[in-house]
């Protein structure tokens, strides 16, 4: 059974660091590409950034150089560093797979106050 579940948000200032942590279960989770993605609300989920099997990592332009992708493979977790944040970075923050496995997690909220 595909189970995913998020936790580590909350709510934080501009310019405020939070690390979101993923569980993941029911996947061969070592050998897949394993994505966090947001959605903010009226907006479609976006994939912000996506760690492969072998440790390479990606980031969408408008969190580069501000979040930081990693994995525990023993864990089973994938982990989401999240530095500088900005109130455009407020949405629910999921983890799922690349292409991504049904059902998602509940997410995880994440606010960032002016």
């Amino acid at each position: 059974q595909v189970q995913f579940v998020e936790s580590g948000g909350g709510l934080v200032q501009a310019g405020g660091s939070l690390r979101l942590s993923c569980a993941a279960s029911g996947i061969p989770f070592s050998i897949n590409t394993i994505g966090w993605y947001r959605q903010a609300p009226g907006k479609q989920r976006e994939l912000v950034a996506w760690v492969g099997s072998g440790g390479g990592t990606n980031y969408a332009d408008s969190v580069k150089g501000r979040f930081t992708i990693s994995r525990d493979n023993a864990k089973r977790t994938v982990y989401l560093q999240m530095n500088t944040l900005k109130p455009g970075d407020t949405a629910v923050y999921y983890c799922n797979g690349l292409p991504h496995y049904s059902p998602w997690g509940q997410g995880t909220q994440v606010t960032v106050s002016s």
